[in-house]
């Protein structure tokens, strides 16, 4: 519906999960990255009790938008409001409200509501804005029910960690050595191709081909967010089989000695192809260690050549 060019849309579904764990999902925007597949990073601008100002970075048709959006919490009401405060083009004004309804004590509605405009009330771009909330709204509520019901569920598929080097050297050259994805197939071995793309300063992203200890490559694609010069912030869009989902970050953190850089990750095991790529008698466990091993095989080695790098320019 549209009036005075206003678009006004709404989104359902139904949740194997408690109205209340649904809300909360919801109103804790640090797990947003894992809970809805657009969504690459958000951090809290402002938090009180009901109301906060949150930035959001998150892909629309292809593309990587950021804003910066007011909320408020409701949580005896179950409604979470929100609005942005500065549009990106070509969206002129966007809001809508998150509205959970219990239907029984383990399942529940979630009715995603919107209202936007665009930018000089123009018709392509509003047509732009329709097929982005629309395949967003639908990847969001599908991705909530996954979640939401993965809460309840007895399998461990969510995996985090950790990996830290200490480094005698300044968080400025760590940083340029991570943000410069571009030169990680001269930096790195474990990396066969990369191609990196930064059309908006700070926002990148990165297609890459990686080697395993096989000798195979295995090709992501991952949206990062860069903040100099402390933190890269990253999601991945194309994923190896294993994985479900996989975000994760850099942290540099200066002290009088150097800097502590860390790298983190979050991961979803993809137990439908766990046989597929360990071979008929693998578990989750097995799956767990394959892609923690992976993981912070590659981490550590790219924190390695990042020491030896910002040491030698010390």
């Amino acid at each position: 519906m549209a009036t005075d060019g206003v678009r006004e849309v709404e989104h359902e579904i139904t949740v194997a999960a408690p109205a209340a764990q649904v809300y909360d999902l919801i109103a804790q925007v640090e797990n947003w990255p894992r809970l809805f597949p657009p969504t690459v990073y958000v951090d809290h601008v402002d938090k009180g009790d009901t109301l906060e100002r949150i930035r959001i970075w998150a892909t629309a048709n292809g593309e990587i938008k950021n804003w910066t959006s007011r909320r408020r919490l409701d949580r005896e009401r179950l409604r979470i409001e929100f609005r942005q405060e500065v549009s990106s083009p070509p969206v002129a004004a966007m809001g809508g409200t998150w509205i959970i309804e219990p239907l029984t004590a383990d399942t529940s509605r979630v009715r995603l509501l919107h209202d936007y405009r665009a930018v000089d009330d123009d018709p392509e771009k509003l047509a732009w804005i329709d097929r982005a909330v629309d395949r967003n709204s639908t990847a969001e509520l599908a991705a909530l029910k996954a979640n939401a019901e993965l809460v309840t569920g007895a399998q461990d598929v969510l995996l985090s960690f950790e990996d830290t080097v200490e480094i005698n050297g300044s968080a400025k050259d760590v940083y340029d050595f991570l943000n410069e994805a571009n030169l990680w197939k001269e930096r790195l071995p474990h990396v066969a191709e990369v191609r990196l793309t930064e059309e908006t300063p700070g926002l990148q992203v990165l297609r890459m081909d990686t080697r395993t200890k096989d000798g195979s490559t295995h090709t992501t694609e991952s949206v990062r967010v860069c903040f100099p010069h402390h933190k890269i912030v990253y999601k991945q869009l194309v994923l190896p089989a294993l994985m479900n989902l996989h975000t994760g970050y850099w942290l540099l953190t200066e002290h009088d000695g150097g800097v502590t850089a860390t790298s983190q990750h979050t991961v979803i095991i993809n137990t439908d192809n766990i046989t597929k790529v360990l071979g008929e008698d693998a578990d989750l466990d097995r799956a767990r260690t394959f892609v923690r091993t992976a993981l912070s095989g590659n981490s550590s080695a790219t924190l390695g050549h990042a020491k030896e790098y910002a040491e030698s320019r010390r």
